[in-house]
């Protein structure tokens, strides 16, 4: 089935957002409008404070928009809901809870009428899917940050949502798991067939897992880049291939030059 095809699964439309306190108010995000289709990867590209992690909130539910509205499958966003799995920078595992007692938990809030021999069979399923087979009696703190990720990742998928979240998740972590992580979300979210908005400052990251990029300046869309390379994709094939450079540098110059923009306007304007 071609992306033109493909249904949209989540409508962003004219959503702006202010952060209130008593004092003053700020517009994180200023009439954004994106469709993302089934099954489709957009990475949510900017720096820091441009408002992407807003936007994932928004998305999740855990903020409402000042204005317009989101939708999924047509339906309006009001809130959190199980359609909707989020995987967090700050690692979120429940600390007195194995890491299959965690992935249990996802498998537990997903909805479905499983029995618990099932339950257990698919919590090693969840687990044997990030490589986490041998540490499933393990609690987070016996888990290096990268291990705690993955099982953030498979009680992701344990709750069998069609929508996964990621607020730049491997931002804490060293660059050798980063990569793997990275390759291991591409893998899983082709091969379970997710849709998936990850938020992310990092341009190769964006590069190895997104089928579009959504390039963000303060508050509002720079511009939307497609990635044309075929999944799977390793960053040892990418570097230094024609289209891979031409992308990249094309990311640099949208990316650096809003960010060039920003500097001069608060020293000299």
């Amino acid at each position: 089935m071609s992306d033109t095809e493909k249904k949209t699964k989540i409508n962003i439309n004219n959503v702006s957002f202010e952060y209130v306190d008593k004092k003053s108010k700020y517009e994180a995000l200023k009439d954004i409008s994106l469709e993302i289709k089934e099954g489709e990867f957009v990475c949510l590209l900017g720096s820091s404070g441009c408002g992407k992690s807003t936007l994932l909130s928004l998305l999740n539910g855990m903020n409402k928009a000042t204005k317009g509205e989101i939708r999924v499958d047509e339906k309006l966003v009001s809130g959190p809901g199980i359609d909707r799995a989020v995987v967090f920078q700050h690692y979120s595992l429940f600390p007195w809870l194995t890491a299959k007692g965690n992935v249990l938990f996802g498998i537990k809030q997903n909805g479905k009428n499983y029995s618990k021999k099932q339950r257990l069979e698919l919590a090693d399923s969840y687990l044997e899917s990030v490589g986490l087979s041998y540490a499933k009696d393990k609690y987070p703190a016996q888990l290096s940050g990268g291990m705690q990720q993955r099982v953030a990742v498979a009680r992701a998928l344990a709750l069998e949502s069609d929508i996964l979240l990621f607020d730049e998740p491997f931002g804490a972590i060293d660059p050798k798991l980063r990569l793997e992580l990275q390759e291991l979300v591409s893998r899983l979210s082709v091969e379970k067939k997710k849709t998936v908005v990850f938020v992310t400052h990092d341009i190769d990251e964006a590069i190895l897992l997104a089928d579009r990029i959504v390039v963000m300046e303060p508050g509002k869309i720079r511009t939307i880049v497609d990635v044309d390379i075929p999944h799977p994709r390793k960053r040892d094939d990418l570097v230094g291939k024609k289209k891979y450079e031409e992308l990249h540098k094309k990311l640099i110059t949208s990316f650096y030059n809003h960010v060039e923009e920003n500097i001069y306007e608060e020293v000299f304007l």
